[in-house]
C-alpha cells in the first residue's frame, strides 16, 4: 500500500522502526540513571539542599525579588521595542529614501551588535552623561540594550510580514482611493499581525531571557543573579538553585506563548465572516426586485 507521500511500511522496515525506537528509549533511560547517580553520589538530592525551597523565606529574600526585576526590565524593553520596532519596519518600506536609509542603517547596525555589547555600552553612556543613579543604572542599561536590539529585529519581521502579504492587498486600497497611510494601518497591518504574532512572540521570549545577561555583567539583580547568594546562603545547593530557576523561566516563557496562541487564535476567529446567511426566498425577492427596477 503506497501514499502520494510516502510508501507504507513493510513487515521488515516495522521491526527495524521498533528496534530502533527500543535502543534510543534504553539510551535515554541509561543516561537518566547516570545523571541521577552522579548527583546522588555527590549529594545533590538530599533533602537539606531542596527543603529551602518548600518554605517562604527562600522566596521572599531571592527568588521574587529577582523575578520581580526580570518581569520589570521585559516588560520594560517590551513596551518600548514593539511600537519601535513596528516604525522601523514600516520605515523600511518607505518609498521616500531620506526615510528608507536612515531606517534601513539604523536596523541593520543595531541587529549585527551583540545585545551583551549594547547593554555594557548602556551602563557606560549612562555613568557618565547622565544623573541615573548606581543603583538604578544596571536596569537602564539592560532595557537599553534588549530596545536597541530587539527592536532592529522585530523591524524586520514587521517588514517581513508585510512584504509577506499579496500584493493585490496594496492595489486594491489604492484602486478605492485609500492613501498609503491609511492602506498600511488599515488594511496591510490588521492582515500581517496575525502572521507575525508567532515571530513576535518568539522575540519576546528572547527578552525574558536575555535580562539574565545584566546579572551576569552589570550586576542587576534578576532572577538568575538569585542563585549565587542563595546557594551560598543555603549551603552550595547550586543544582537546585539552578533547576528551580530554570522551572520559573520555563513557567513564565511558556505562559507567554499559551497567551500568544490563544490571541492568535482568537484573531483569526474574528476575521471570519460572522454575517447571516440569506434564505433561497430572499435571494430570490431581490432578484425579482432587481429585475423589476
Amino acid at each position: 500500500m503506497t501514499s502520494v507521500l510516502y510508501d507504507a511500511q513493510g513487515p521488515r522496515a516495522k521491526r527495524r522502526n521498533v528496534l530502533y525506537t527500543a535502543v534510543f528509549l534504553v539510551a535515554i533511560a541509561a543516561l537518566l540513571w547516570w545523571v541521577y547517580k552522579s548527583l546522588d553520589d555527590k549529594g545533590q538530592l538530599d533533602w537539606e539542599k531542596w527543603k529551602p525551597f518548600f518554605g517562604s523565606e527562600a522566596w521572599t529574600t531571592y527568588i521574587l525579588p529577582g523575578l520581580k526585576n526580570t518581569l520589570i526590565a521585559a516588560a520594560l524593553s517590551m513596551v518600548i521595542a514593539l511600537p519601535l520596532g513596528a516604525v522601523f519596519g514600516i520605515a523600511r518600506l518607505s518609498d521616500h529614501a531620506w526615510i528608507r536609509v536612515p531606517a534601513s542603517v539604523v536596523v541593520e547596525f543595531f541587529r549585527a551588535i551583540p545585545v551583551l555589547i549594547l547593554m555594557i555600552f548602556g551602563n557606560a553612556l549612562f555613568a557618565q552623561y547622565s544623573d541615573v543613579t548606581s543603583d538604578d543604572r544596571p536596569l537602564y542599561a539592560v532595557v537599553t540594550g534588549l530596545v536597541l536590539y530587539n527592536a532592529s529585529v522585530l523591524a524586520e519581521i514587521v517588514r517581513a510580514g508585510i512584504l509577506a502579504l499579496p500584493r493585490g492587498q496594496t492595489e486594491a486600497a489604492h484602486a478605492i482611493g485609500l492613501r498609503k497611510t491609511q492602506t498600511m494601518t488599515s488594511i496591510l497591518l490588521p492582515q500581517a499581525v496575525t502572521a507575525m504574532l508567532p515571530a513576535i512572540v518568539s522575540q519576546l521570549v528572547v527578552i525574558v531571557k536575555d535580562t539574565a545577561l545584566g546579572g551576569a555583567i552589570l550586576t542587576f539583580p534578576e532572577l538568575l543573579a538569585s542563585v549565587s547568594p542563595m546557594s551560598s546562603y543555603y549551603g552550595a545547593n547550586v543544582i537546585a538553585s539552578f533547576t528551580v530557576i530554570a522551572l520559573i523561566y520555563v513557567v513564565l516563557n511558556f505562559s507567554l506563548t499559551s497567551f500568544a496562541s490563544w490571541l492568535e487564535q482568537r484573531l483569526r476567529r474574528g476575521k471570519k465572516s460572522t454575517g447571516a446567511v440569506l434564505a433561497p426566498a430572499a435571494v430570490g425577492g431581490a432578484e425579482s426586485a432587481g429585475t423589476a427596477v
